[in-house]
């Protein structure tokens, strides 16, 4: 059996990325095509419309991805998670602005060289199927934040969010984020939630005073007492 290459063996999100489909001699055939790339915050990978040459599983940081809008403004449609995999395999062009919000580390290969392994190993076209699926699925309930939601409801909604993205069973145990640090500021939440800066601050602020989270700056998070949170996010007035 082929060695694991070292990379690959100690990667935290092993057990969760797209590669976790993989065998021993799998993974090693696919390091072959890979290669490691950090993203220093603001840093950007990819532009919207451009053809696409790459695609990408993240092993740590945060990245956006956005859309522009007619009047130059652009639109955050989508967060990018550790074990997260970037790009459209099968698809020419990028359809998205992909940015690094925190330091990020990602795997890079060559779209082209990616595809024809994927083409080679069913298991590995379905996890980016499943992969395809559950994103459908996040841009639904996106949806439904946005639309339907109240101001209190999204915050709360949003940290769960957040905080499950931001856990992972990984193949050094299981990690929890009761504690964490939002990789953007509260305009960019207000951005992504449809609000406005003052309204993301208010509720934050309301959180707090009721015991459900505690705030550490302007950034970390501090989640109290997770169940009547993950209730306040359907029904906290």
């Amino acid at each position: 059996m082929e060695q694991v290459s070292v990379a690959c063996a100690t990667c935290a999100v092993r057990n969760q990325a797209i590669c976790a489909a993989l065998d021993s001699a799998e993974l090693t055939a696919l390091s072959r095509i890979r290669r490691h790339q950090h993203l220093s915050a603001g840093q950007t990978l990819a532009w919207e419309g451009d053809d696409a040459f790459v695609v990408a599983s993240v092993t740590s940081g945060v990245l956006k991805l956005t859309k522009s809008l007619g009047d130059g403004r652009e639109q955050i449609v989508g967060l990018a998670f550790p074990a997260d995999f970037i790009g459209r395999p099968f698809h020419s062009k990028t359809t998205n602005t992909v940015t690094a919000l925190t330091d990020t580390d990602i795997c890079v290969f060559r779209r082209s060289d990616f595809e024809n392994y994927a083409s080679d190993h069913p298991q590995l076209e379905r996890k980016l199927l499943e992969r395809t699926l559950a994103e459908l699925d996040r841009a639904r309930d996106w949806m439904t934040r946005l639309g339907r939601k109240s101001a209190s409801e999204k915050i709360c909604s949003f940290l769960i969010d957040i905080s499950e993205r931001l856990s992972a069973d990984t193949c050094i145990g299981a990690t929890t984020a009761d504690e964490f640090e939002l990789p953007f500021g509260r305009q960019q939440v207000a951005d992504i939630l449809g609000l406005t800066i003052e309204t993301v601050s208010r509720q934050l602020t309301a959180l707090k005073r009721g015991g459900l989270i505690d705030l550490s700056g302007r950034r970390t998070i501090h989640i109290l007492d997770r169940t009547p949170l993950v209730e306040a996010a359907e029904t906290f007035a």
